[in-house]
């Protein structure tokens, strides 16, 4: 089975940084994705950002040019690193992914706000003071 271990969560200020981790186990295909959800309180689940293994990255607007998703294929670790950040972008930080076929249904998830059937992780918390 697919397992997905989120960390790296913490309370940061206004305009500073934070790197969140997803590690990843028990794919059965070479091709697979992962990628971030974020869930504010009182809001739906969002979007944030997606990484397959050929190296392409996917990130919705709110978070495009502050957050960078990247990975460390040899340990299946996927890291999104999270500048300039603001308090909008405090939430419940949940990392997801999917193989095969699934990489494309995550990739519209992520992007369109589509419902994501695959395989979730445990949230972090991010909150940002202002």
């Amino acid at each position: 089975d697919v397992q997905l271990q989120a960390s790296g969560g913490g309370l940061v200020q206004a305009g500073g940084s934070l790197r969140l981790s997803c590690a990843a186990s028990g794919f059965p295909s070479d091709r697979y994705a992962i990628g971030w959800f974020r869930q504010a309180p009182g809001k739906e689940r969002e979007g944030v950002a997606c990484i397959t293994t050929d190296g392409s990255e996917y990130y919705t607007r709110p978070v495009r040019g502050r957050f960078t998703i990247s990975s460390d294929n040899a340990k299946n670790i996927v890291y999104l690193q999270m500048n300039s950040l603001k308090p909008e972008d405090t939430a419940v930080y949940y990392c997801a992914a999917d193989y095969g076929l699934g990489v494309n249904d995550l990739i519209n998830s992520i992007l369109e706000g589509s419902i994501h059937s695959g395989y979730w992780g445990r949230g972090t918390q991010v909150t940002v003071s202002s």
